[in-house]
């Protein structure tokens, strides 16, 4: 069974269907790209999807571990190249509600950059990630 529906609306915009909840997502083709950018492009979700993938797994390990994360941040930038037109770099700054100790972040930082979505990234894909220490 599909994890995910997705159909071309037209106009160069999807709406994804996650299956077990019905959320929907729509995306559009960025204005750089012959799009609206009224929504979310692909690369944006792909890049998005880096930073909840990490924030999550460190929400986790921080449950494991007795480290809130809660009201955490971070900001994602996503730099583009060309031909192949393509993600180059994302970059991720963290900004944590607390200070902590060394040992919880490295705990932290371990979940973070072995979690699914950077585990599958391309490696040539520049991932760079600031966590303000």
């Amino acid at each position: 069974m599909a994890t995910i529906e997705t159909v071309y609306l037209g106009g160069l915009r999807t709406e994804a269907t996650h299956v077990q909840s019905g959320t929907k997502i729509i995306t559009d083709a960025p204005v750089d790209n012959h799009g609206k950018g009224e929504a979310f492009s692909p690369t944006d979700l792909m890049s998005s999807s880096l930073a909840s993938c990490m924030l999550t797994v460190m929400g986790i390990t921080g449950n494991t571990h007795d480290i809130n994360i809660d009201n955490t941040e971070c900001s994602v930038t996503k730099i583009m190249a060309a031909d192949p037109r393509r993600v180059a770099e994302i970059a991720i700054k963290f900004q944590f509600p607390k200070e902590y100790t060394e040992k919880e972040q490295k705990i932290l930082e371990r979940a973070a950059l072995t979690c699914p979505v950077y585990l599958s990234l391309h490696p040539d894909l520049k991932k760079t990630v600031d966590f303000g220490w």
